[in-house]
């Protein structure tokens, strides 16, 4: 990669060879960098010339050493004297200096480099010459193109980006990311995943481990995990839905592709799927409402056509649903008349009780929702094993939702809907369809109640 013009012989890369030893430590060490490197001596003869300046320019390093300066070769005659001064004037300049010339290539072309050069002493201390080390300008600013992205991706970005090694540990992370993690920058590096997320944390890792195996997938994907809520008691966790981004990364420096880790960037699109979920599940609500109402018309009997508005609208809601007629206000009395099996689900039927009153315990919401005459929700605290038994639900209820019945102005019972452990608490839109689910159901028992039996 060099050749010294003061050695008397002649490698391959210029008319001399160097001295052994060190010399050719030097000149394989320079051959072998990715930098074009040449060096001139305090007289401006080029002493030095590497393989990637041969590959820029074209000159081999027998050509090139041994030249005064670049004059008639490598620089255009009209520039060569202000080039050469301008480095050799690194000799008297203290650290680096930055110039970009126009050099003239082996074919007769022009290439804009950015030079870098410093002085190089002797053992005196004394300027013995300078080295230069270029490339070409395009490639210089694709290179600080790339830093300038990375630092403003980890500075800037409006979304998450970390880093993850190879083992799937965080190695660095943006204050985005660290802001949507929930802890500091710092804390978050080397950390398992699962430390520092909830549910989907195994889904995340498959799909990085999927990464760094098989490279990028396609399209970005939705991932529902669950962070810790900074804001909630007790460090409680919160649920995110967050589109993300994979690239796998590889060193640039191995012969083959090898993994350094992964890329993950991810954007929180939690409050656009909720929308999205909220309008999908309307529109089932509103078209199992239509269709009920469709399948009730055609029932001659008016508590078939109450139990068909419970079944329709059971679907994707709840798991059960207990239907209990007004006996007595003072103190509330409710009999049992229609019910879905308390196993496995099923179609709500009527049941024969011969009129005798559920034994509902103090505080029930049942008897809860006709005194209010609103909706009343519950659920089992953790823990609690017979939770649905003392209440007179089916075995496994861990949530419940009552909705009395109103017509013409009068509480005709309750209707109650119950969810297994598998379903996520009733809440307050839930509350309003089953309104109006039990506003349709109470106006077919008021007229079964006042058609004669």
């Amino acid at each position: 990669m060099s050749a010294s013009r003061r050695s008397g012989t002649t490698d391959a890369l210029g008319p001399e060879e160097p001295d052994p030893g060190g010399a050719e430590l030097l000149a394989a060490l320079l051959d072998g960098m990715d930098a074009a490197l040449c060096a001139l001596d305090a007289d401006g003869v080029v002493t030095h010339w590497n393989r990637e300046a041969e590959r820029i320019l074209g000159w081999t390093a027998a050509e090139a050493v041994g030249r005064q300066g670049f004059s008639g070769w490598a620089v255009r005659a009209a520039d060569a004297e202000e080039v050469q001064g301008r480095l050799l004037s690194a000799m008297d300049a203290p650290g680096r200096q930055v110039h970009e010339f126009a050099l003239v290539t082996k074919d007769g072309g022009r290439v804009l480099v950015r030079m870098q050069s410093a002085a190089v002493r002797g053992g005196d201390g004394k300027p013995a010459g300078v080295y230069c080390a270029f490339s070409e300008v395009h490639a210089q600013i694709d290179l600080e193109r790339s830093i300038a992205l990375s630092e403003a991706l980890f500075e800037h970005a409006s979304w998450g980006v970390v880093l993850v090694d190879a083992d799937l540990r965080p190695a660095v992370v943006n204050e985005h990311a660290a802001r949507a993690l929930g802890v500091g920058r710092t804390a978050v590096l080397g950390r398992p995943l699962a430390d520092l997320l909830g549910q989907g944390v195994e889904e995340l890792e498959s799909a990085l481990a999927h990464v760094l195996g098989e490279g990028s997938p396609p399209a970005p994907a939705e991932l529902w995990v669950s962070v810790r809520a900074a804001d909630k008691e007790g460090g409680g966790f919160e649920r995110r839905c967050w589109r993300s981004g994979f690239v796998r990364l590889a060193s640039p420096l191995a012969e083959e592709p090898v993994p350094l880790g992964v890329g993950w960037l991810f954007l929180d699109v939690t409050e656009a799927k909720q929308t999205e979920q909220e309008a999908s599940q309307l529109r089932f609500r509103s078209q199992q409402l239509h269709r009920a109402a469709r399948a009730a018309a055609e029932c001659e009997d008016p508590m078939e056509a109450a139990t068909v508005h419970l079944d329709f609208a059971l679907a994707g809601f709840a798991d059960h649903a207990l239907v209990d007629l007004l006996a007595g206000e003072d103190p509330v009395r409710l009999v049992r008349v229609a019910a879905t099996p308390a196993g496995a689900p099923g179609p709500c039927l009527p049941v024969s009780k011969a009129g005798i009153p559920v034994r509902y315990p103090e505080g029930h919401p049942a008897p809860q929702c006709v005194a209010r005459v609103g909706s009343v929700r519950a659920s089992a605290g953790a823990g609690v094993t017979d939770w649905a038994s003392v209440r007179q639900w089916p075995e496994g209820s861990v949530h419940a939702l009552c909705a009395v019945l109103r017509s013409r102005g009068r509480t005709l019972g309750v209707v109650t809907f119950l969810r297994g452990p598998g379903r996520v608490a009733f809440e307050r839109p839930d509350a309003t369809y089953a309104e109006s689910v039990t506003a349709r159901v109470a106006a077919a028992l008021d007229l079964a109640q006042a058609l004669p039996s």
